[in-house]
């Protein structure tokens, strides 16, 4: 009776099995960091409606009567001191203004060059879910091809050009057989998905650094004490609109007394 023939794994078969895991594991991670971060950009955007609704406008009307204050007071001292100031409210008003108010405005035509468009399309050949080989790619396809999107959208070359230099350094050699291909390719994949994790995390940290991203943190703290944030602001503001119409209406009194 001819003996069983066992077929004993090769000597790498164990480390691409580990290293199979470690990247599962992490192109999950990715996935998380890539949802979070984008829940958070959702959210600050929101929110940063929300503030130039009711608290930009008022920065603006204030800002607005402080430089119709140091124009008249032009009138009053005609320095070169006093018009300086008065360039400089007037710069700063319109500033306020267009913040504010730039929400209102028709966003512009996006308008990809062709260069762009022929990067977005190599891109996609190569990354589109519908050519992943099983259903652990496909969900990792489409991670990429999303941020290919938000990167085509934005105009944002560079975020295009590595997502296609990575799929080709990953890929170059995947032809080949062998352990040690393999072997290669997937430390280079778990390279990728590591910087790629560190990147989103810098940006979900610079976001929360922000200026909007620290108001919204202080709105969110706030509000876990029943306290509304936006209001306070809104209020304090109001008052110092208040005291600014006062103090116009002042130096417009002075600048008539002069005129008679």
């Amino acid at each position: 009776m001819p003996a069983e023939i066992i077929l004993q794994p090769g000597p790498n078969a164990a480390s691409i099995a580990e290293k199979r895991d470690r990247l599962a594991a992490l192109r999950a991670a990715l996935a998380e960091r890539e949802a979070d971060v984008a829940q958070l950009r959702s959210q600050l955007k929101a929110f940063e409606v929300r503030y130039l609704q009711r608290v930009g406008v008022l920065y603006a009307e204030l800002d607005e009567i402080a430089a119709r204050i140091t124009e008249r007071e032009v009138d009053l001292y005609h320095s070169d001191s006093a018009r300086r100031r008065a360039k400089e409210a007037r710069q700063r008003a319109q500033q306020t203004h267009e913040a504010a108010f730039g929400a209102d405005q028709e966003p512009e035509e996006f308008d990809p060059s062709p260069s762009l468009k022929t990067l977005f399309r190599e891109v996609a050949k190569r990354i589109h879910p519908d050519f992943a080989t099983d259903e652990a790619e496909r969900k990792h396809f489409t991670l990429l091809m999303t941020r290919a999107n938000q990167a085509y959208n934005c105009g944002d070359t560079d975020t295009l050009q590595r997502l296609l230099d990575d799929h080709l350094e990953v890929n170059a050699s995947a032809a080949d057989e062998g352990d040690g291909v393999t072997l290669l390719r997937l430390a280079r994949q778990i390279q990728h998905a590591v910087r790629d994790i560190a990147a989103l995390d810098r940006e979900h940290q610079a976001l929360l650094q922000s200026e909007i991203g620290q108001l919204y943190t202080g709105a969110e703290a706030a509000a876990n004490e029943d306290r509304d944030l936006l209001a306070e602001l809104a209020a304090s503001l109001r008052e110092r609109i208040a005291d600014a119409q006062y103090r116009l209406q002042f130096v417009e009194r002075q600048v008539g007394a002069l005129g008679r």
